[in-house]
């Protein structure tokens, strides 16, 4: 239903919030716009107050004119519904549907995202603005997209007050059947919390001490459900009124209180907003692992960057710019894991407000003036250059299972450790990048036929239907690697008895006898055998008992020394490792090293310094190289007969790229990553003079 060709070529624009600005310089936004060449932009967002200033009475006529100003000069419009953010009068209208805290809090007036999913006259009120959207512009020319609601989630992912409750126990009614079935997925028999009518079933609120884990997963999942429902509930109005407008509503990436594998099936083409740190140590890598989740999310299909920043937000204790140059790389970070669309937030900076000091297209001191500004306009006419990458693919041979159930379960409280998956995905999608592989996300549930291999940095949580799976696929002829803690409690939070991990020791090839959970400061080794490889680990490592399972590597201190760190398996037609221990990075990537290469997949080392992946397009494979660092690079290993896909240029065996420096190389051949290679970086940091300083 999602048509690009309807664009004229990639997305490129921003949020738009001409209520914030005099009509005058709207005038100026559109002549602006079509300098920078931004063909989309997103409308309305945060506009119930001015489209609806009383209950009932409506005022169109400010965004019938934006409306039909952006399309006069040639800017499409994704149209939102506008209730991120209700209005005032709806929120004193009706007190109860502010969102209350686990604490009891009511929220107020003054911010936004101020409702509860739950609420009858909430929905009532929303679902009317929408039709009266969708009926006024639904046949606009100017009209491709809607965007549905806002950032779900992103301030409340959970209201605690009497109406979700009740929403609670409907939703586990449906779920369980009877009481019989919740007390014994919740085993309630522990701490007398056994329940004989569902009204004293309530939401996990500040409670003595720890809640019942069952309750708080399913509560978690309930949270997720209840503000998919409340998406459902616009989007069924806009389905109705215009069914050949495609929807989408912007997710954040890896945000805990929305499971976006859910979420995803109820769009047309998923969208994001990215906010990667730009002083932090590898944005790029932060920003290309959500970027990897959005094109995962529906099987493929290319996505759209619906929000990031120009330059600086305003919302972090200290707010790094964008260095010259890196908002064009990360932008090629999407292109290249499978974005067709690069949109910002916002198009002018806002002079009042919560977000005046986030950075737009258009800054406080004007586009003529604005470094920024010169940015963006060049990068738009770069972006009409690359329309190819509209139609290409992001082949990965390597998944990396993620599921939002196991999220939460793994960091509720009452564990062995403190564990956050994050962290966990992170170093191991890192490792893999750096082995110059491209990365899928795959749910559990998921078919895991199309790779090779797949890896599993933590799946505490994991199903019988899902460890079926996993062996079929490994005993089919794939690889799987798994990380500590792993396979330990059922869909129901309930632990497998007889050694860890009960669905999976087959696979294994052993079983886990107990956990040695290190203190703060504390550490271990482990030593790899042939090798003599080793690596000094922190957090945890695990007694581990082989039945079949070939030891790779071995602790080196404490009661379990020479005892199983690492192992690898035969398993039917294929192979399943464990990592029993939380390696530093670089032990990570040595076993998924050895991993890509027994399963048959070409591994190339990249440096930190470099960026590298593959698109397939029509006719042959585009090489995107990115420099990440401020420094000079010189990269060996460029296929012979590359064409760089900007220039024209012919290239081949070398190319050099400059600080934060992009090159696209169209290349015939094989769509494994070539072993490209840095050879020369210059250590020289921009100098006082540098326009990089």
């Amino acid at each position: 239903m999602f048509d690009l060709r309807k664009f004229g070529g990639l997305i490129y624009g921003a949020d738009y919030n001409p209520e914030q600005w005099p009509r005058e310089v709207w005038r100026e936004d559109v002549r602006l716009m079509r300098e920078a060449g931004v063909n989309l932009v997103s409308l309305g967002i945060f506009s119930w107050a001015q489209l609806e200033p009383r209950a009932g009475e409506y005022d169109f006529a400010w965004l019938d004119e934006v409306m039909d100003l952006l399309h006069a000069h040639g800017v499409n419009v994704n149209l939102a519904t506008a209730t991120a953010s209700p209005p005032p009068w709806l929120s004193t209208r009706y007190p109860d549907s502010r969102p209350v805290t686990a604490d009891g809090v009511r929220l107020e007036v003054g911010a936004r995202q101020l409702y509860c999913p739950s609420h009858r006259p909430f929905r009532d009120h929303a679902a009317r603005l929408v039709r009266e959207i969708a009926r006024r512009y639904g046949t606009h020319p100017a009209l491709r997209l809607w965007h549905v609601n806002n950032e779900y989630g992103c301030h409340i992912d959970q209201c605690f007050c009497g109406l979700c409750a009740e929403a609670f126990r409907e939703w586990l009614r449906a779920r369980y059947g009877t009481l019989e079935a919740l007390n014994s997925a919740w085993g309630t028999a522990f701490w007398s919390q056994r329940y004989g009518e569902w009204a004293e079933v309530q939401p996990p609120r500040r409670a003595p001490t720890f809640a019942n884990p069952t309750q708080q997963l399913d509560w978690r999942r309930f949270s997720s459900d209840n503000l998919l429902d409340l998406y459902r509930s616009e989007v069924a109005v806009l389905r109705e009124v215009t069914p050949d407008v495609p929807v989408t509503t912007n997710f954040l990436g890896f945000l805990p209180g929305v499971d976006a594998f859910r979420w995803a099936r109820e769009e047309d083409v998923v969208s994001l907003d990215a906010y990667p740190d730009p002083g932090g140590p590898h944005p790029h890598l932060d920003a290309g692992m959500s970027f990897d989740l959005m094109r995962s999310l529906r099987g493929g299909q290319r996505w759209i960057l619906m929000e990031q920043a120009t330059g600086a937000v305003n919302w972090r204790e200290r707010n790094v710019l964008k260095r010259p140059g890196l908002t064009r790389l990360l932008n090629h970070e999407a292109l290249a894991r499978g974005a067709d669309g690069i949109m910002f937030f916002q198009w002018r900076a806002s002079k009042a407000g919560a977000e005046k000091f986030h950075s737009g297209l258009v800054q406080h001191v004007g586009p003529e003036r604005s470094r920024v500004w010169r940015e963006v306009r060049d990068f738009g006419a770069e972006l009409r250059g690359l329309a190819e990458l509209g139609g290409a693919r992001v082949p990965a041979r390597v998944a990396v299972m993620f599921d939002w159930n196991n999220w939460w379960a793994l960091e509720l409280d009452s564990k062995p450790a403190a564990l956050k998956l994050l962290p966990l995905v992170r170093k191991w999608y890192a490792a893999l990048r750096q082995l110059g592989q491209n990365v899928d996300f795959v749910h559990p549930d998921a078919d895991l036929g199309g790779y090779d291999v797949l890896v599993l940095p933590n799946q505490y949580l994991l199903a019988a239907g899902a460890a079926q799976s996993l062996r079929a696929y490994v005993r089919g002829g794939g690889t799987v690697v798994v990380g500590f803690f792993s396979g330990i409690v059922d869909e129901h939070e309930h632990v497998g008895l007889g050694g860890y991990p009960a669905l999976l020791r087959d696979v294994l090839g052993l079983w886990v006898e107990e956990w040695a959970v290190l203190g703060h400061g504390e550490t271990n080794g482990v030593c790899f055998a042939g090798t003599g490889e080793r690596h000094d680990v922190e957090n945890w490592c695990e007694v581990i008992h082989p039945q079949g399972a070939e030891v790779l590597a071995t602790f080196e201190r404490d009661f379990y020394r020479g005892g199983p760190a690492v192992t690898r398996h035969a398993f039917g037609a294929g192979r399943a490792y464990y990592v029993g221990t939380d390696l530093p990075g670089e032990g990570v990537r040595d076993v998924l090293r050895r991993a890509l290469t027994a399963a048959g997949v070409p591994t190339t080392l990249v440096p930190s310094t470099l960026s590298v992946s593959v698109s397939a397009v029509e006719g042959g494979h585009l090489l995107h190289l990115l420099n990440v660092h401020p420094t000079q690079a010189t990269v060996l290993g460029v296929p012979a007969g590359a064409v760089d896909a900007l220039s024209g240029e012919d290239v081949g065996g070398a190319v050099t790229l400059e600080p934060y420096g992009v090159r696209l190389l169209r290349y015939a051949g094989e769509v494994d990553l070539p072993a490209v290679e840095v050879v020369e970086v210059s250590a020289t940091p921009p100098g006082p003079g540098d326009p990089l300083r």
